[in-house]
């Protein structure tokens, strides 16, 4: 197995209304890479935590244009993990330049990749600052929207513009390795069309595990510090 010194960095994409602090520092999982000996890139959306807000549609159109100016500069191999919209993201930008992905783990993420989806009542519900009692997505996105560093307003147009769903033959084109992710109480699930999609990929369900759990749980951390770790 090769040493921490040559295992590339790690980019790291977060969930929506989420951030780099907030989705992988506070859980503990980006001390835990750093512990294990890697290089971190972190990374916020725009509109999210410290990254650029706009309330111009447009401006996110393109998600992973933007993850991909987090590449080194270099053409430096990356591995990288994304939960949620970050891996749906890191998953579209790697059909654009597969040579650049050592390794990738997505989470949070199967079906949903594929179908489209009426996100305008969750976007109503963030611009409102609350959300009907029965939806309890939205009430946990219009929570999270007001954690520091966010800003609900720019989320809210994020969700109505970013780009979703993707196609299998877009899929085809990652031939790194991919960790699949997906608890399996996760509204995102199956997983199943994405694993078909894949070339290469490996699925780890959790148990008992809801969307927003994922990136808190032990599983988690267990399955994706051990692929990243392995030799190509």
């Amino acid at each position: 197995m090769p040493s921490v010194t040559t295992l590339p960095p790690i980019l790291l994409a977060h969930g929506f209304a989420s951030s780099f602090e907030l989705n992988w520092r506070q859980p503990g999982f980006a001390d835990l890479l750093e512990e294990a000996g890697r290089t971190l890139i972190p990374f916020d959306f725009p509109g999210h935590g410290t990254g650029e807000r706009s309330y111009d549609p447009e401006r996110y159109a393109d998600l992973a244009n933007d993850l991909a100016s987090a590449l080194p500069p270099d053409d430096t191999l990356v591995d990288a993990v994304g939960f949620s919209m970050g891996a749906a993201t890191l998953l579209r930008l790697a059909t654009r330049v597969p040579e650049r992905f050592r390794r990738l783990v997505v989470a949070g993420v199967g079906d949903n990749l594929f179908r489209e989806s009426d996100r305008s009542t969750v976007a109503d519900a963030l611009e409102a600052g609350e959300a009907d009692d029965g939806n309890v997505a939205a009430q946990l996105f219009v929570q999270f929207s007001k954690a520091p560093g966010n800003d609900p307003k720019a989320l809210a147009t994020c969700m109505r513009r970013m780009e979703i769903p993707i196609t299998a033959g877009e899929l085809a084109r990652i031939t790194c390795p991919v960790l699949v992710v997906l608890g399996d109480k996760d509204f995102a699930g199956p997983a199943d069309p994405l694993m078909d999609a894949l070339p290469n990929a490996r699925l780890v369900l959790l148990r008992n595990t809801e969307h927003f759990a994922t990136p808190r749980a032990f599983g988690f951390f267990d399955a994706a510090l051990d692929f990243l770790a392995e030799p190509e």
